[in-house]
């Protein structure tokens, strides 16, 4: 997709430049044929000869002109069909890609980073990777190829005016180089910033019976407030650094216009130039001034993308992923025996051993109680069973087999867990009773049902 779409950003490029030339020829033809129709004035062969023109050359480049742009319109609807889709599918990958990813993070990992930046780095932040990828892409390839059209061109027409005309652009890439390290600083804090509203947000949700009862909504409100200006006031300072762009673009483009008039009408007075040309020359300057425009809002698109896709890179590299073997149909067998051996497990963030040197073993169909106070490490024991955790020292075995070399999802599948902490789905009461195994008969579902009821 991205191959077919620089053809047609070229194409449609290359239709572009068909235009400017039919003007020059058509001035310059009606220029010389003006002088012969002055010639016959007062006769009839001047009311003649003017239908000739009309007919013969300003309607055929009139009608020229239409169909270059019509096509030039076409090329560029499979431009953006092309690069913009192909952006869309990115986005798509990317996002799956980083829930994958969440997926085979361990429980460390989810209490060390809160539940709303989570939630902005698969939203806010791949949707900005995806502007770099569709519009940043597509109009830097749009600007080189027309740039590299244009400029040959112009020095194919006259290479002293050219110069003179392409002078501002040195200046203007100095200033973007300037400007643009400015932007991907502000693109790293608003980035941050946006993380924190979408926490705040979600934990505000997720506790609004508690705020509700303790009447603190106010006090919510106010902290949220606080954030959002913080936010706000980045993205003015990022607005304000990205407007600077356009007006001097602009400005420049204007100094290029105004030396072509300039410098063309002296060389059409010195007869190495036509007024043809000076049209052809002030139409290529205005092709220049959107993509030179859009310039600025790209570099702004390809800094906020970086920003972005630093942060999102934190996650993709993060190695906190619990590692398992490929499946094996020997791993398929009936739980037999479980054994914990000098088993020690030590919580990384906070130095509290949790669990010291526990040795236990357990049969098939024993029931076995653990009991304890609270912080005694029960629910440690079985966060290590379950191997959402890995020991700090000492090994589990299940049916002899240390549990790091088993195919965690089908050894999970063999497990049934009632945790203490209750969550429900935003989804009916059956998919819920289904949730762990979609094969659930109705019958079981149904009595399920009457007995929450």
């Amino acid at each position: 997709m991205f191959i077919s779409g620089v053809f047609f950003v070229i194409s449609s490029n290359y239709f572009g430049l068909l235009p400017p030339i039919l003007i020059r020829n058509c001035i310059d033809i009606l220029k010389e044929n003006l002088l012969l129709y002055q010639d016959l004035e007062n006769s009839q062969l001047q009311v003649e000869y003017k239908y000739f023109l009309f007919k013969k050359y300003i309607l055929f480049f009139a009608l020229m002109i239409i169909l270059t742009s019509i096509i030039k319109g076409i090329l560029m609807f499979f431009m953006r069909q092309t690069l913009i889709v192909m952006s869309r599918k990115i986005e798509y990958d990317q996002k799956n890609q980083i829930y994958k990813k969440y997926q085979q993070l361990n429980t460390t990992f989810y209490k060390r980073n809160n539940t709303g930046d989570l939630m902005s780095r698969i939203s806010e932040d791949v949707s900005r990777v995806r502007m770099y990828f569709g519009p940043a892409i597509m109009y830097s390839i749009n600007l080189v190829a027309l740039f590299t059209m244009v400029i040959y061109t112009m020095f194919s027409i006259n290479a002293y005016l050219s110069i003179y005309v392409l002078l501002p652009l040195p200046i203007l890439s100095i200033l973007i180089y300037k400007v643009s390290s400015i932007i991907n600083q502000k693109s790293e804090q608003i980035s941050i910033a946006l993380s924190q509203i979408t926490t705040s947000a979600q934990e505000t949700f997720s506790g609004i019976r508690v705020i509700q009862s303790f009447a603190i909504s106010k006090q919510v409100q106010t902290e949220f407030a606080d954030i959002s200006e913080v936010y706000k006031q980045k993205n003015i300072d990022i607005a304000k650094t990205e407007s600077f762009f356009v007006p001097l673009m602009l400005f420049l483009i204007g100094i290029s216009t105004l030396m072509v008039i300039f410098i063309g009408g002296q060389e059409v007075k010195n007869g190495s130039f036509t007024a043809g040309n000076i049209a052809e020359f002030i139409y290529y300057v205005n092709m220049l001034t959107w993509p030179v425009a859009s310039l600025g809002w790209a570099v702004s698109l390809v800094q906020r993308a970086a920003a972005s896709q630093k942060r999102i890179n934190q996650f993709l590299e993060n190695d906190e992923t619990i590692k398992y073997p490929a499946k094996d149909a020997q791993q398929n067998v009936t739980i037999e025996q479980i054994k914990f051996e000098n088993v020690s497990f030590t919580y990384q963030d906070t130095n509290i051993q949790a669990l010291k040197n526990i040795n236990l073993t357990i049969e098939k169909d024993e029931k076995v109680a653990i009991v304890g106070k609270t912080g005694s490490g029960k629910s440690t024991l079985i966060e290590l069973l379950f191997r959402t955790y890995d020991t700090t020292s000492g090994n589990i075995l299940i049916n002899k087999k240390d549990i790091k070399n088993i195919h965690l999802p089908t050894y999970r599948d063999k497990i049934t867990y009632a945790p203490q902490d209750n969550f429900l789905f935003s989804d009916t009461i059956e998919n819920n009773i289904k949730f762990s195994n979609q094969a659930t008969s109705q019958d079981d579902v149904k009595f399920l049902q009457r007995w929450l009821a």
